[in-house]
C-alpha cells in the first residue's frame, strides 16, 4: 500500500530518529499505516486528518490521493493515501507516546534550525551511499545471535529492535515481565512468581538454585526465577529465542518493521506452533508473595549455612590443634 518508507524509531542510546525513503520527493501512507506509525487508532488518525483539512492547514487536493487495489475476491477497493505533509501535521496532533517522540524529535531539529539557520543530518552525511534502517537492523539481529548473552537478555535485545521500544517507560518494563512469564509458563508450567515459590527450599543445597552471581548464593539471587531453571529448561528457552531471531532477520530482509505488540503476538504464535501452553492469566502467586517467601526461606537457609560453617570451622580448629600436638610430640627429646 505504502509508497516510500517513513520510520519513526528509538535508537539504542534512547534517542528518537526518523528515516525517510522518499519516492517522487514524498511518501504516501494510508490512515491504517499512519496509525501504526504513531501507535494510535485508525479512527483517531481519521479525525486528526479531518481537523487538519477543516482548519485549512493543508489543501486536500495537494496531500491526498486515491489508490485502487484488487482484493482476493476480485473486487476493486479504494483507499485514500496521504503524503508527507499530512503525516507531519498528524504527528503534531496525535496523543500517544509515539506522537510525543515525534514532537520531541521535531522540536529538537526546529530549534537547531532557528538557532543555527540550518540542520545537519550527521548520520546521513557519514553514509554518502545512503544509510538504510533495515541494513542496520539486520546487523543488530546478527550481533544478538552471535552474542554470548543468556536467553533473557537476547529477548530484551530483540524487543529493543521494535520501532516503538523505549526501555525507560514503565510500560516496557511491564511488557517484558509479561513476556518472561509467558516463556517460563510454556517451559515449566509456572509463572516467575510460582517458580520461585515452588523451587526455593531452605533445606536444599544452594537453596535449590542452579545459578547465581559470585561464588555463593546471596539474598539478591533467590528472588530471580531464572536462577531455579534446570539445563533442559534453559535449552528449550534458547530454542524459542533462535526462532525469534530467525523471524526477526526474515522481517528485516523483507523491510518490515515490528512493534512490541507484534512481537508479543508472535511469541504466542511460536509457543502455540510448538504445542506449548500459552499463558492467559496472571498466575496463582503474586510477585510480592514470591519475594516474601524467598526471603523468609533465605533467612532460614543462611542461618543453617552459618551454623554449618561454624561447625566446620570448629572441626578445622580441632584438627589443627591435633596436628600441632602431634608435631610437638615428635619434637620432644626423651631422657635416658
Amino acid at each position: 500500500m505504502r509508497t516510500g518508507e517513513l520510520i519513526l524509531y528509538t535508537t539504542e542510546d534512547g534517542g528518537t530518529r526518523i528515516r525517510l525513503r522518499a519516492e517522487g520527493g514524498t511518501v504516501w501512507l494510508s490512515q491504517l499505516e499512519m496509525a501504526e506509525l504513531f501507535s494510535s487508532s485508525k479512527q483517531n488518525i481519521g479525525q486528526h486528518i479531518k481537523n487538519v483539512l477543516a482548519d485549512g492547514e493543508l489543501a486536500e487536493h495537494s496531500v491526498v490521493k486515491q489508490n485502487f487495489t484488487t482484493a482476493s475476491d476480485g473486487k476493486s477497493y479504494r483507499t485514500m493515501l496521504y503524503n508527507l505533509d499530512m503525516i507531519l501535521a498528524v504527528g503534531y496532533r496525535v496523543r500517544s507516546h509515539r506522537g510525543t517522540q515525534f514532537r520531541q524529535w521535531a522540536t529538537t531539529h526546529l530549534r537547531e534550525f532557528l538557532v543555527k539557520g540550518f540542520v545537519m543530518d550527521d548520520e546521513r552525511l557519514k553514509e554518502p551511499g545512503g544509510w538504510d534502517y533495515f541494513d542496520e537492523l539486520i546487523q543488530r539481529i546478527r550481533d544478538i545471535r552471535a552474542s554470548e548473552k543468556r536467553f533473557y537478555q537476547k529477548i530484551r535485545d530483540i524487543y529493543a529492535t521494535a520501532v516503538d521500544y523505549d526501555g525507560t517507560t514503565e510500560q516496557a518494563q511491564r511488557f517484558f515481565a509479561k513476556t518472561q512469564n509467558k516463556m517460563l509458563w510454556a517451559i515449566t508450567g509456572h509463572t516467575a512468581a510460582e517458580l520461585i515459590a515452588a523451587r526455593s527450599d531452605s533445606s536444599q543445597p544452594n537453596m535449590g538454585l542452579t545459578s547465581w552471581k559470585g561464588g555463593r548464593v546471596r539474598r539478591g539471587d533467590v528472588g530471580v526465577a531464572k536462577n531455579y531453571l534446570q539445563q533442559p529448561e534453559f535449552d528449550a528457552l534458547n530454542r524459542i529465542v533462535v526462532m525469534y531471531l530467525d523471524y526477526a532477520e526474515s522481517m528485516a530482509l523483507r523491510r518490515k518493521t515490528m512493534t512490541m505488540q507484534e512481537w508479543a503476538d508472535k511469541l504466542d504464535a511460536f509457543l502455540a506452533f510448538n504445542e506449548r501452553e500459552v499463558l492467559t492469566h496472571a498466575g496463582k502467586v503474586s510477585a510480592e508473595v514470591a519475594e516474601r517467601l524467598a526471603l523468609e526461606r533465605y533467612t532460614e537457609f543462611e542461618a543453617k549455612r552459618r551454623d554449618a560453617e561454624r561447625l566446620a570451622a570448629d572441626a578445622e580448629d580441632v584438627a589443627a590443634l591435633e596436628r600441632l600436638e602431634q608435631q610437638l610430640d615428635g619434637t620432644v627429646v626423651k631422657k635416658p
